[in-house]
């Protein structure tokens, strides 16, 4: 049973399918966002084209509805990505239909190109690959187009589906777009003197974005808002040093290898000060075995919440909840 739920897990991690936790109005409002900026988009588009040729280009802007409706605050859905991205794309796009003779040819090296020149102008949108696809193989009407075709209808569809996006996003405060009008996500909580040597600054998560050297669907700021949000989260139900008891055992709530059960052998009974020194023995996860020491605030802030052996399996006790790790 515990083998097929680990591979249970791990098909799970491998197929990328994470737990949704969005509510019911955030995927309504998602969903009528969409619903709004393409009915816009295809009247603009049927105008200029014609209905048939009009659904090729109204197709790669839906793809990008999905991106300002539903994830409005991530970089692949900012006004820069999202103008830039498939402008770009569409110069790309008609360029190939002139210089390629082979249409096959011509198809693969415009959104080869779009994705090439959307990542070194910092602009990457993938709807935009779209656009410069539906310039090639869009038929003839969109052809007849030459470079108009980069205003009217791909810049103009850009445009208004922008504009829809700031005023409907706009109506609901968690939801503004882009990205610079969002309010912060929590406010910055109080930490002690433990918290402030292990904090991250805003400027370090954007660094680590950037060390990755692959493109990563948030930004800094909202990387940094959720840090603080779970910091604010980890202080309310965090561990008080006075709370540690003598014999007890503690996990740091990681996982992995990350993940340690510490058990307090030796400490001043009652605590006088939190930069007391209690001493403490790992009797599972990382360096099993071994011993240590530590100030009560030190390990309180270490310790997410107090775990008991059942079996092989350790225990939460305040939420009578398995973290069923091998001990």
């Amino acid at each position: 049973m515990k083998t097929q739920k680990l591979n249970m897990q791990a098909i799970r991690r491998f197929m990328g399918l994470g737990v949704n936790q969005t509510g019911h109005l955030e995927k309504l409002l998602s969903g009528l966002g969409g619903m709004l900026s393409i009915l816009a988009i295809t009247l603009i588009s049927q105008q200029m084209l014609g209905t048939q040729d009009a659904v090729l280009v109204v197709a790669s802007m839906g793809a990008s509805a999905v991106l300002l409706f539903a994830v409005p605050h991530g970089p692949l859905s900012q006004p820069w990505a999202l103008l830039g991205g498939h402008t770009i794309s569409a110069i790309i796009g008609v360029g190939c239909v002139l210089l390629v003779p082979s249409q096959l040819l011509a198809a693969a090296v415009a959104v080869a190109l779009a994705i090439a020149v959307m990542h070194y102008l910092r602009c990457i949108h993938p709807p935009g690959g779209a656009t410069a696809l539906t310039a090639v193989i869009g038929g003839e009407s969109i052809q007849a187009l030459g470079f108009q075709y980069v205003l009217t209808p791909v810049l103009l569809n850009a445009v208004v589906m922008l504009i829809i996006a700031i005023g409907f996003n706009y109506a609901f405060h968690w939801r503004r777009y882009p990205a610079a009008l969002a309010p912060a996500m929590a406010k910055k909580p109080e930490v002690s003197s433990a918290e402030k040597q292990q904090q991250i600054t805003r400027e370090q998560l954007e660094n680590a974005l950037d060390s990755m050297g692959s493109t990563v669907d948030i930004n800094g700021r909202e990387l940094a808002d959720i840090v603080e949000l779970a910091q604010e989260k980890q202080s309310q139900a965090a561990l008080k040093p006075q709370q540690l008891k003598l014999g007890s055992c503690y996990s740091n709530g990681q996982y992995g290898r990350d993940w340690q059960v510490r058990q307090i052998i030796d400490m001043p009974v009652p605590m006088n000060r939190a930069s007391d020194l209690l001493i403490y023995k790992i009797v599972a996860g990382a360096n099993r075995r071994k011993t240590g020491t530590a100030s009560f605030e030190d390990f309180a802030y270490w310790a997410s919440n107090e775990v008991f052996q059942n079996e092989n399996c350790w225990v939460r006790g305040e939420l009578n909840r398995e973290a069923c790790t091998e001990s």
